[in-house]
């Protein structure tokens, strides 16, 4: 799979514009970078290509110590979010650059990844899509239940990845092939087609595919 430059953004929320012919397209609205270079990794140094960006402006006060020496060194100011992108080939970007929605055009095919939105400890049917227990006689107060997770003797436990109910969301999700639809320098602005992963104001993360 190849691994190239994105770009961080926020989510800023959905609307729809109209094409030429006049139907409408529903996209979600990404306010994306300018994202300073934080950091350049090599295979000759680091083992692998990947370039460290930063976006969200931040106070000192709210960073660690380690991130604050982090960011002192690069120079570029201090951010709420630093992410690593790793890359196929090395760099050909240094440190202080800014990658901006200049790196994308309308038609290009991405990956959009963010964290899914937490819907807290959910049941089966609503987590996993279980049709539940039957509503006829004799099934009492289990209609949403999952059912026996037993086995028998051998192996004599409940396997690893069991289907049951648990945390609901919350997840790192990565769509693939979506198009960008427009992209407006200007207000560092991208529009992408239908939904992307995460709450409105989340933290995405936009790649070329």
């Amino acid at each position: 799979m190849a691994r190239k430059l994105g770009i961080l953004g926020r989510k800023l929320g959905m609307t729809r514009i109209f094409a030429g012919d006049g139907s409408a397209i529903a996209v979600t609205v990404v306010e994306a970078g300018p994202c300073p270079v934080i950091q350049v990794k090599n295979v000759e140094k680091d083992g692998y290509d990947a370039v460290q960006i930063a976006f969200g402006a931040c106070r000192e006060k709210r960073l660690t110590k380690p991130l604050l020496g982090h960011f002192n060194k690069a120079g570029q100011g201090h951010f709420r979010s630093l992410r690593e992108v790793r890359l196929d080939a090395p760099a050909e970007i240094a440190v202080g650059a800014a990658v901006d929605v200049t790196l994308f055009a309308p038609g290009d095919m991405v990956k959009v990844s963010g964290t899914s939105i937490g819907k807290g400890t959910a049941g089966v049917m609503k987590r996993w899509n279980f049709r539940g227990a039957p509503s006829s006689h004799g099934a009492e107060k289990v209609h949403r239940s999952g059912g026996g997770i037993g086995n028998n003797t051998e192996p004599a436990k409940v396997w690893k990845g069991k289907k049951m109910a648990g945390r609901m969301g919350g997840r790192t999700v990565t769509i693939s092939s979506a198009r960008i639809v427009a992209v407006r320098p200007e207000d560092n602005v991208i529009l992408i087609k239908g939904a992307v992963p995460g709450p409105r104001n989340g933290l995405v993360l936009v790649r070329k595919q």
